[in-house]
């Protein structure tokens, strides 16, 4: 396919993504995300690791303070604050990489955005905080809108739908329409089909397999499928056995026009994927 390009207005900024993917990387300062809990507690290990994660290749660094794995259950504002307010702040005082935080609360991303992150990775799209989006509004932040079912603590139970692609796509447009509403451009916002958040095995083939469609919505289409669960269930690898696994699906994915891949290991993934594009770059310059 064509692999089609997308603006996306940061802060003032603005950037282009595609035909050269994007790469997010995870850094979670929690004591229970599902891949790498409690690695990163330290704040100065934590920046360390943002640092590494520039090096490697990351575009973005995502900072989260609350674990969304299946079953989790949310934390204390202050504490979420706690977690993230000190890596975000030494990442910045060292590092122009952007930065974002997952979060899906206002007073959270205020001090946030204050303390010198760019982007909000909110896996609620808007819903779970009223103020969320004028926060976001007035700020001048990118923004993520992420697909899900439930909540954390009840999304895997017995997800269904009578067509996932196209539940999807009407609730991204929908939450599109509702930023805009909000004083927020679309042109600040990317769109993440939510792969693990209240899906089973088969939806997440599926998204993985259709991801095309969802560039209809005009938007740059972001993808969080490193170490998740679908892929040990067909790799029967633990999360930190699912690299290959992840290596796979960002290649897939580059081939198929994404525009930003989230995943936990940047070096790895970055050079797979530079590969991929070199190939698909040759290609269309024959065609």
């Amino acid at each position: 396919m064509t692999r089609e390009s997308r603006a996306l207005e940061i802060r003032g900024r603005r950037f282009t993504l595609g035909p050269r993917s994007w790469l997010m990387g995870v850094l979670n300062v929690t004591p229970d995300s599902f891949s790498d809990g409690g690695a990163f507690l330290d704040p100065a290990q934590a920046v360390d690791h943002g640092l590494a994660l520039e090096s490697e290749g990351a575009d973005i660094v995502d900072i989260g303070g609350e674990s969304t794995r299946p079953g989790s259950r949310p934390v204390p504002e202050a504490e979420e604050i706690a977690r993230v307010l000190p890596v975000i702040g030494g990442l910045r005082r060292r590092s122009r990489v952007l930065l974002s935080v997952d979060t899906t609360k206002a007073a959270v991303a205020r001090a946030a955005l204050d303390a010198g992150a760019d982007l909000v990775n909110d896996t609620s799209a808007l819903r779970a905080d009223p103020a969320m989006a004028g926060v976001v509004a007035a700020s001048g932040a990118g923004l993520v809108l992420m697909h899900m079912r439930g909540i954390p603590l009840t999304m895997q139970d017995a997800p269904h739908y009578d067509d996932v692609m196209g539940e999807i796509m009407g609730f991204l447009d929908e939450r599109l329409r509702a930023a805009a509403a909000a004083g927020i451009p679309a042109e600040r916002i990317a769109v993440d089909p939510g792969l693990g958040f209240g899906k089973t095995f088969a939806h997440n083939l599926e998204i993985l397999r259709r991801q095309e469609d969802f560039h209809a919505l005009g938007r740059p289409v972001l993808l969080g499928f490193s170490r998740k669960a679908f892929l040990g269930a067909i790799t029967g690898q633990p999360p930190a056995g699912r690299l290959e696994a992840t290596i796979a699906a960002a290649v897939l994915s580059v081939e198929r026009g994404a525009h930003i891949l989230r995943v936990h290991d940047v070096g790895p993934v970055a050079r797979a994927v530079r590969t991929a594009e070199a190939v698909l770059a040759a290609g269309e310059a024959r065609s």
